[in-house]
């Protein structure tokens, strides 16, 4: 009975708001990494160098780092409901705006370049807290046990995104001169509008905590609430005990190292990935077509490592398999010259490099607990994605220093191995994901 009780649970709870958070999470990092996209049609009208373009798409993590903790304890006060709805709704303004930066800058009387970063800026600022807030969610609606695969399906998305994203931001850019907007103009317009709309559906779709959720029947809410207090009491003598304590506890450090080199290794590639392809001859429908396969491949091993993951019980190895091919994938596509070849070498790249994301979540949210558990997350997120800074913008340095992509692959493909030894090192107590017994 027990069992059964729990399967439907679990059941009624992924179809509740995985569906729903897929499609949030879809137009975030559509409108996070679109920039990379419109680079193909906008630098010529910006006059942006590769490094001004680097900058500027790294900057988002620079702002994106100082509100992250912030957002993330205001969303745990004030409930996920009306905070991820604000937050879909300020992002989504301000990403449109990119559209119109050779308006604000004649109006303003700064150059293209700036307002370039100062929308950029904004754009982090705005977002900061949607990705931890999203974690920290799952973390009090599913029990550790089902946490891989319903993070992994989650996270999903930002392959599927990419895979998705990428014709059709490809074919936005053919929109050139429609209404006197250039293609790039209409890409980031048309991207924005579906963030406003689901900020809306946001304040009114979610529930805060399942200890609200008239929708789940008496019986199942009673079990479910009694299994995540059961785990949250068993994590309590290993989690930091405030705010401040898990904002330096050595863990927390140490994951958001694993996470930064995560990280540079995903941004670098996905800012440059269309640039890369494009540079094979393509025209610009066929390099949509071409960037989507490595994200394509991406999404089916982020799925299938993280419900393998769950099932077998183990991390620590799965995260390390999956952070050597991402390293071994993308470092190895600088030394290949055929565009096939390289495509191949950075497919198995993008497979290890998601199919690590969904299993590394697992690691922060087994030991973080009460008050320690919206904080630390937010602080794993804020400290790694500051290499979202650091990828995209490393690689634009070193190829106007070099004019070529090679040395810069190389050095992000360094970062997960990085990642990979400090994952081994800081080792991961699985215990602590076990269902608690009928004592407990």
């Amino acid at each position: 009975m027990e069992d059964e009780i729990e399967a439907r649970t679990i059941t009624q709870l992924a179809w509740r708001f995985i569906p729903f958070l897929i499609l949030c999470y879809f137009v975030a990092y559509l409108d996070r990494v679109n920039v990379g996209f419109a680079k193909l049609t906008m630098d010529p009208d910006l006059k942006l160098s590769e490094t001004a373009f680097g900058f500027g798409a790294g900057v988002f993590f620079l702002s994106y780092f100082l509100f992250e903790v912030p957002s993330n304890v205001i969303l745990d006060k004030v409930g996920a409901r009306i905070w991820i709805a604000r937050i879909l709704f300020s992002w989504g303004v301000v990403s449109g705006a990119m559209a119109f930066i050779p308006r604000i800058a004649q109006a303003t009387g700064l150059s293209a370049e700036y307002v370039f970063y100062s929308l950029r800026f904004l754009l982090g600022l705005a977002e900061a807290g949607f990705f931890p807030g999203i974690i920290f969610f799952l973390t009090l609606w599913f029990p550790a046990a089902y946490r891989a695969r319903s993070v992994g399906y989650f996270m999903a998305t930002i392959p599927l995104s990419a895979a998705a994203g990428s014709p059709v931001s490809a074919a936005l850019l053919g929109l050139d001169g429609a209404a006197g907007l250039r293609g790039w103009q209409w890409l980031f317009i048309v991207e924005a509008m579906p963030s406003i709309l689901l900020a809306f559906v946001a304040y009114f779709y979610l529930t805060d905590r399942p200890a609200d959720a008239r929708w789940l029947p008496e019986e199942r809410r009673r079990w479910l609430q009694r299994r995540l207090i059961a785990e949250d009491a068993r994590r309590e003598p290993v989690s930091p005990a405030s705010v401040l304590a898990s904002l330096y506890d050595y863990r927390v450090l140490a994951l958001s190292l694993v996470y930064f080199g995560a990280v540079a290794c995903g941004y670098g590639l996905s800012f440059w990935l269309p640039t890369i392809v494009k540079g094979f001859g393509l025209s610009i429908a066929m390099t949509g077509w071409v960037t989507a396969i490595p994200y394509v491949v991406g999404f089916g091993g982020m799925v299938w490592w993280g419900r393998r993951s769950d099932h077998r019980g183990e991390r620590t190895i799965h995260l390390a398999v999956a952070q050597a091919l991402a390293a071994v994938g993308i470092g190895g596509s600088a030394f290949l010259a055929d565009p096939a070849m390289k495509m191949i070498a950075l497919t198995i790249g993008a497979f290890g490099l998601f199919a690590s994301q969904s299993i590394f979540w697992t690691l922060p949210t087994a030991f973080l607990a009460g008050a320690a558990a919206a904080p630390g997350i937010a602080a794993i997120n804020s400290i790694g994605n500051l290499a979202g800074f650091f990828g995209p913008f490393v690689i634009g340095w070193i190829k106007d220093a070099t004019g070529g992509f090679a040395l810069g692959l190389v050095t992000i493909a360094a970062c997960p191995i990085i990642a990979l030894v400090i994952a081994l090192a800081l080792g991961h107590d699985q215990r602590l994901e076990r269902a608690p017994e009928a004592a407990e």
